[in-house]
């Protein structure tokens, strides 16, 4: 795995923490770090987006992002465990991996390179 791709799943972490932000943000700090976690996910994933192409970097960044919001949701704020749910993020995870897979990159050179 190369830098970019790294990019795009760091990003997806720092999503899962502003979608959380929002529905659960009520101070200064909070609303802070969900502004920030904003900040670093979008940057990341535009950066990594410079290199690859946009379309593979969109659709895993959201289904990294929201397997990860529901997760979260499941085992820090007590949203119910349902077989069906995790059945579905599973096939939504085994398609963003399937994107990346078959996703040729292309190295650039020049400046960047």
């Amino acid at each position: 795995m190369n830098r970019d791709w790294l990019k795009v799943f760091i990003a997806a972490f720092f999503e899962v923490f502003w979608v959380i932000g929002l529905k659960y943000a009520t101070g200064f700090w909070s609303w802070s770090v969900t502004v920030i976690s904003i900040i670093v996910s979008f940057y990341l994933m535009i950066m990594a987006a410079r290199k690859l192409p946009v379309g593979t970097v969109y659709a895993v960044f959201v289904g990294l992002g929201t397997a990860g919001t529901v997760f979260s949701d499941i085992m820090f704020f007590g949203e119910p465990f349902k077989v069906e749910k995790i059945l579905l993020i599973l096939i939504l995870l085994s398609g963003v991996i399937g994107l990346k897979l078959v996703t040729k990159e292309d190295v650039k050179e020049g400046a960047d390179a």
